[in-house]
């Protein structure tokens, strides 16, 4: 217990962008964690976007499959990053399904 005091006495001096690198390593150590990626409630709608960006990754995904090459999503989206494509090719490997509800539910809309 002494180091959960020890923690939440130190969070307390820490600036958000300190407590977002904390929360990244333990989300990280506990594994299944994609970098790169996030999802966030407060930004849209929870769905698994690129971190520093609202883009999501299904919107990349459709982006490809429409024929836009790497290259392309990267000069149509200045803020990405080629490690950003990798995460999120990363991430539709191991979520799929969710990905492709997704893309099912903004293809409706």
């Amino acid at each position: 217990m002494q180091a959960m005091r020890e923690a939440e006495r130190l969070l307390t001096t820490m600036t958000r962008a300190e407590k977002a690198q904390i929360l990244q390593w333990v989300v990280r150590d506990l594994g299944d964690v994609f970098p790169g990626i996030e999802s966030n409630p407060d930004i849209c709608g929870g769905e698994p976007c690129i971190v520093r960006t609202r883009i999501p990754v299904w919107v990349l995904v459709q982006s490809r499959r429409l024929g836009l090459s790497e290259a392309d999503l990267l000069r149509a989206y200045p803020t990405l990053r080629a490690e950003d494509l990798a995460n999120a090719w990363a991430y539709l490997r191991t979520h799929r399904e969710e990905i492709e509800q997704q893309i099912r539910a903004n293809e409706e809309a």
